[in-house]
């Protein structure tokens, strides 16, 4: 498999040589040469005045070109119509092979330009083995840029392909099962953010894992007692009938049942968290309806509007009633207030209250204030869920004035 960090790296590089290639393809079509071209043909036409005539004695010719090299400080070969050599100063230059109408050529002796008379002769310059074709120089001078960028790019990219692959090693950790695994957040990149949704999601996993794990081993827990409790009516009530015992069994039949309900709501809500179909409620009537179900329980309160999902808004009021009635004093006072755009609902009892310490943890899935007190310890977690889906929040509340403690419940009001 290939590295991501060497595409990368290769796609630098491809492209700088592509630079390279175009820039000096468009040096040697464009204007420079035809250019230079233009300036050496000029100089031909010169040097035919220098020259003598082509029918002019081979030494004639040569002091002639020995004169016109030593101005020119260069080399000069002589060449007449059959492309035959007539004189040379230094070294021989020859005509180029594949081309009729001169121009470049490029060789041992280093850059020359060839070009015909008009009397038919070809006259061969050396440009000189200290000068180089400007194509040449153009790549070299762009590959010296394109090898400097790929230097300096290596360690980027093989950087942020590094930091790739500890984010697959800390995903691959997690998909075997290591629920603890995290990766480093380096930088504040793209790269940065994809690490650090990552340790956001994994924290998440975790904890709904081990939510779930200690739920089945506290679910497991609840089940039995009124399990173990209805095993042993049944047996009773076999050798001896008694009413009472019937209506106990009848009793850990609706705890059971109850119990299962609330477990399966809160896991519901645990694997996804979202309201079902949601319509205009009057909350006022909901509390009214509610609190008529509960002996010593009072409700004054508002009309107030919201927009919720009916049965889980009164499965919240419900719980916070029943927390009251089991493990708290009647009589229960409900009150329903709008303050601001938030409704406000109190469910409050004379008992002890809740202890500073524990004003959270009663919110914890299964806690329980004392080994010994009815329940399941869910009602109250469910409460805090569905008031959050709902876009508000449930704390604990007191009035030592009055002696009264309880919880309220906040809840955007609609209008």
């Amino acid at each position: 498999m290939k590295r991501l960090y060497r595409k990368i790296y290769l796609t630098i590089i491809g492209s700088l040589l592509l630079v390279v290639l175009v820039a000096g393809s468009v040096w040697h079509l464009g204007a420079q040469q035809p250019t230079v071209g233009a300036a050496l043909d000029l100089a031909g036409d010169i040097a035919l005045a220098a020259l003598p005539a082509a029918a002019a004695p081979a030494t004639a010719q040569q002091q002639a070109l020995d004169t016109l090299a030593a101005r020119l400080d260069t080399d000069i070969a002589l060449y007449d119509s059959a492309r035959q050599l007539v004189a040379s100063t230094g070294m021989d230059l020859p005509l180029p092979r594949w081309r009729d109408d001169g121009g470049w050529s490029h060789g041992a002796h280093g850059p020359a330009y060839a070009f015909a008379l008009d009397d038919g002769r070809w006259l061969v310059v050396d440009l000189g083995a200290d000068k180089r074709n400007p194509v040449i120089g153009l790549i070299l001078f762009l590959g010296i840029i394109a090898l400097v960028v790929g230097v300096s790019a290596y360690p980027v990219a093989r950087g942020l392909t590094r930091r790739l692959e500890r984010l697959k090693a800390g995903v691959e950790t997690l998909g075997a099962g290591d629920l603890a695994a995290r990766v480093r957040v380096e930088g504040r990149d793209e790269v940065a953010h994809l690490a650090e949704s990552f340790n956001q999601a994994a924290a998440r996993i975790e904890t709904l894992v081990a939510a779930n794990r200690m739920m089945l081993a506290n679910a497991s827990h609840e089940l039995r007692t009124p399990l173990a409790r209805i095993r042993l009516g049944l047996d009773l009530l076999d050798k001896r009938p008694d009413a009472k015992l019937k209506r106990e069994l009848q009793s850990d039949i609706v705890e059971l049942d109850r119990l299962i309900d609330e477990i399966l709501l809160f896991s519901r809500l645990e694997a996804s968290p979202a309201l079902g179909p949601v319509e205009v409620v009057d909350l006022q009537a909901l509390c009214a309806e509610e609190c008529a179900r509960f002996d010593d329980c009072d409700f004054t309160g508002d009309s107030v509007i919201v927009t919720a999902d009916p049965l889980l808004l009164r499965r919240l009021i419900r719980n916070l009633l029943e927390n009251a009635e089991r493990h708290g004093r009647p009589p229960i006072t409900v009150t329903l207030h709008k303050e601001a755009d938030r409704a406000a609902i109190r469910v409050l009892d004379t008992g002890e209250g809740i202890p500073e310490a524990e004003r959270e943890k009663v919110f914890t899935p299964f806690h329980r204030l004392g080994g010994d007190r009815p329940g399941a310890g869910l009602g109250l977690s469910l409460v805090r869920q569905i008031a959050r889906l709902h876009g508000g929040d449930v704390a604990v509340w007191s009035d030592p004035s009055l002696r009264l403690s309880g919880f309220r419940v906040d809840l955007p009001a609609a209008g």
